[in-house]
Formats: structure tokens, sequence, C-alpha cells
């Protein structure tokens, strides 16, 4: 019996829980990398109190990865409403936080953490470490903090750790074992290429020997990181770090959004639909697959976990 194929995902953020959400259903064994930067909203609180590294995005991914019912993944996503100090907090952080106290890691947290909520692929944390992420704009000011980063609105030239991050050896291993390693759907600047700013890491990357790029591109761009970026322009971005021509397929949406939910999102949000422009990719030696991926219910754009992941396994199945 043929044995299944091995996913590995390098994201961090909603995009890559919106990911997983659907390709958990598909015969794959999947291991989620995530970003451990995060500084912001109860994260950020728990990283200054307890000097941990961030849990928010590793929360979001293993609710997501649950097997169990929705009711009790719900449960992870809950935000305590109160008076105290404890407000605003996500009470699957709090739990997380707990167990790093009491077991000293987070690998050994997230692995008890996905035993009681019934995950059945692996979740590693890119490090154990209080990574600091920092940003470099065009004009030389340096940036210190994710959520700094993503607030400044300032267009970055470079990303890199205040620290040199010690990554999991286990992220390696399952690098060199993988049939594709995917670049998630989520911010280009803050889940995606906290990853590949590590040269050990682009480095396994580039030596795996049967293993395919893939990178998701977003959905929307973000204000003043990505805009007026269309999809050859996230790709370029990435293989700045990556090296030239080193993505095998990129996934797209072609999706034919209303005015009225674009108009929506330009005033509101700064946002424009991320478009492929073919005129730019003509000489691409990457694989282009667009399909129709993008959802508006509630009047939010989403990925639509289904068919992305459908797409993926066509894809490896191939």
């Amino acid at each position: 019996m043929e044995k299944n194929k091995k996913v590995v995902v390098l994201g961090g953020g909603t995009g890559t829980s919106t990911l997983l959400r659907g390709l958990k259903y598909f015969p794959l064994d999947i291991t989620a990398v995530i970003t451990v930067s995060d500084n912001g909203s109860s994260t950020g609180r728990l990283r200054k109190e307890f000097s941990t590294p961030a849990v928010g995005d590793i929360r979001k991914v293993l609710s997501n990865l649950s097997t169990l019912p929705d009711e009790i993944k719900d449960v992870m996503e809950y935000r305590l409403s109160t008076y105290s100090e404890l407000n605003g907090h996500a009470l699957g952080n709090l739990i997380l936080t707990s167990l790093i106290k009491e077991t000293g890691s987070l690998k050994t947290s997230i692995e008890y953490l996905g035993k009681l909520l019934s995950v059945k692929h692996k979740v590693l944390p890119l490090s154990e470490d209080c990574l600091t992420l920092m940003g470099e704009t065009v004009d030389g000011e340096i940036v210190e903090g994710e959520e700094e980063i993503t607030k400044a609105n300032k267009i970055y030239k470079r990303l890199f750790y205040k620290d040199e991050p010690h990554i999991l050896q286990e992220v390696f291993d399952t690098i060199s074992k993988a049939d594709l390693i995917i670049l998630s759907i989520g911010s280009l600047y803050t889940s995606v290429m906290p990853h590949i700013i590590c040269k050990d890491l682009v480095n396994a990357i580039n030596k795996s020997k049967k293993a395919k790029l893939m990178y998701i591109c977003n959905a929307m761009t973000q204000p003043g990181e990505t805009d007026n970026f269309g999809v050859s322009d996230h790709v370029n971005a990435l293989e700045r770090y990556l090296g030239k021509d080193s993505i095998d397929v990129v996934i797209a949406s072609n999706t034919k959004l209303s005015k009225k939910i674009l108009t929506k999102y330009e005033t509101e949000e700064q946002k424009d639909q991320v478009k492929i422009d073919y005129e730019n990719m003509k000489d691409a030696k990457y694989e282009l697959i667009e399909d129709d991926l993008l959802t508006t219910s509630n009047g939010t754009i989403r990925h639509n976990s289904m068919k992305l992941s459908t797409d993926i396994f066509s894809y490896l199945m191939k």
C-alpha cells in the first residue's frame, strides 16, 4: 500500500489555519511549521509577562487541525471578557503558556495539547526561542517587532531577527523527507518571510531531494507592505531570500469579486485584490495553478479551504 505524501506547511496566522482546516481531510501526512515571533494582542502580553515564544498562531493551527466537535474547538478560541488583566486573552493561549511553564518546552506543550484536541497531524514551532522580528524600510528605518512592522505601513527592503534563531532540528528532518513544501497564504512579511529569512532553513529547502516548493498567493494586498503587488511581485519578494527560480508552483485565485466588496476593502482597509499579472509571468519557470478560490460570506474575503486543498492534492497526485 502506497504511503501518504508528506506535506510541510510553513506559515502562521489566519491564512495557515484556513489552509489546514481543509487539508486535514485529505490522505496526507502533514507537518505545520509555525512562526513564533508575534508580539501583539494576547500573545504579546503573555510573551512579555512569561518570557515565552508566541503561542497565538500555534493555538489557531491546533484548533483548526482538531478532529473534535466545533463546540470544543471554540473553547480554545474563546477570549475572556473581564475587568481584570485576563481581559482579551484567548483561553488556548493561557493553556499553552501554562504548559510551557510546566514542561519547559513549547514543542512538548504542543504535543500535549494536540493530544487533548485529537490532532492527527504534526505541529512544530519554527524555534523555541523568544524571537523578535525586525524590518529595515527602504529609507533605512529599523522597525522592531512583528506588530510594529505591520502597523508602520512602510515598504521594507529586508527582514531579519534581532538574535540568530535556533531552528528545531525536527523542522530540518521533516523538510528533508517532504514531497511538497508549501509557503502558506498569510501576511507575506510576518507569516511567510519569518521562515525564509533563516539561511539554514532555506538551505534545507534547496537541498530537499524530492520536494517541490509551492507558494499559495494571498488574495489581498497588505497596506504599505505589498501595495500594487501582483502575483509575480509576491513570488519575486520571496525569491530574494530563496534564490531565483526556487519556487516550482504557484496557486493563485482568479475569482471575480464584486465592485461593492472591493470598494469596501479599498476604503476601510486600504487593500486591493492581488491580480494575476500574466504579462510579468511570461518567462516564469514556475507552474501557475489558477482557480476560483475566494468566498465573500459575511462581507469578508476568504479562501475556500476545501477548493484550495483539492487543488493542492490534485497537484500532488499528478
